[in-house]
């Protein structure tokens, strides 16, 4: 059990929960909140992620990222802890989960509404594929530098606008800012780890951004991630202004300082891993202290 727990990688869930967070806090504020939806939303977004961190786990080990020389948490498949036929299977049950707890979750949020359940199916479908793909199979995108692109539109957009959507089955553009929020804080988590792993990746033939652009452009690079991300959170309570409960989440961004300054200061490897826990902590917390601010 302890191996799994290890591969699931659960200190990655609370940045998974945030997007999710974020719109159903948003909901609540409405009078939209359904406590059946956001469970559902809950479980399908940390069967998702667990997906993801698996096939993260199977495919960097196939395709080599996962080597001797690389630093960070050690991964399963890599160390012979998990057979490669083990991860497959778990990989299996994990899509399976993942597609029931959607269907159910689609179920209870649409009901009948066709034309909403299955572009919301769909959009499922991407994601789990979109987690399997990222460094698995014969062309992962995470090894051509997509993987920015592809957590921020699954962290942000679709998980912010999405979640609200199941609850109040509308859209507003304003929502695009508080998603561009998680999303780019999703993305310099991201960030934080390739930067990490530059040396290991490049011998590994993964040309992440941080491994394209160089640690220089990586590092100002992950300070317009959060800068960009605190502006739009911002922006937003500006454009619903009532109270001045609504900017509680500024009372982050020391954390997020202090994670930019650690990019910019940690060179060895093991140093700045602890910062991806930090970011991904921080980020969720800054949904919380939006949403209540939203509540307030």
């Amino acid at each position: 059990m302890k191996k799994w727990l290890t591969a699931f990688r659960l200190r990655t869930l609370p940045l998974a929960l945030s997007s999710i967070g974020m719109g159903s806090f948003i909901a609540a504020a409405e009078g939209n909140f359904n406590i059946v939806i956001f469970s559902l939303c809950a479980l399908t977004t940390i069967f998702l992620q667990i997906l993801s961190n698996l096939a993260n786990d199977y495919g960097d080990s196939v395709n080599g990222a996962d080597h001797v020389e690389r630093q960070g948490p050690s991964r399963m498949v890599q160390s012979g802890a998990i057979s490669l036929n083990q991860m497959k299977a778990a990989m299996i049950i994990f899509v399976l989960l993942s597609l029931i707890s959607g269907i159910s979750l689609l179920y209870i949020a649409f009901g009948l509404n066709w034309q909403a359940f299955l572009f919301f199916f769909a959009v499922g479908i991407g994601a789990i594929l979109a987690a399997i793909a990222y460094t698995a199979g014969r062309k992962p995108y995470g090894y051509i530098g997509l993987g920015d692109l592809s957590v921020f539109i699954f962290f942000g957009i679709v998980g912010v606008v999405g979640s609200y959507y199941l609850y109040a089955n509308t859209f507003e553009w304003e929502l695009l800012l508080p998603a561009i929020s998680c999303g780019l804080f999703s993305v310099a988590v991201l960030n934080v780890n390739n930067i990490r792993d530059i040396e290991s990746d490049k011998k590994a033939g993964k040309f992440s951004v941080p491994v394209r652009i160089g640690r220089s452009a990586a590092i100002n690079y992950h300070v317009a991630l959060i800068s960009i991300g605190i502006v739009s959170a911002c922006v937003y309570s500006v454009l619903i202004y009532t109270s001045i409960s609504q900017f509680a989440f500024v009372i982050m961004v020391p954390l997020f300082i202090a994670n930019i300054k650690a990019v910019k200061t940690k060179m060895n490897p093991n140093e700045l891993d602890p910062y991806l826990k930090q970011m991904a902590l921080s980020t969720l917390l800054f949904v919380v202290l939006f949403g209540i601010g939203q509540l307030i």
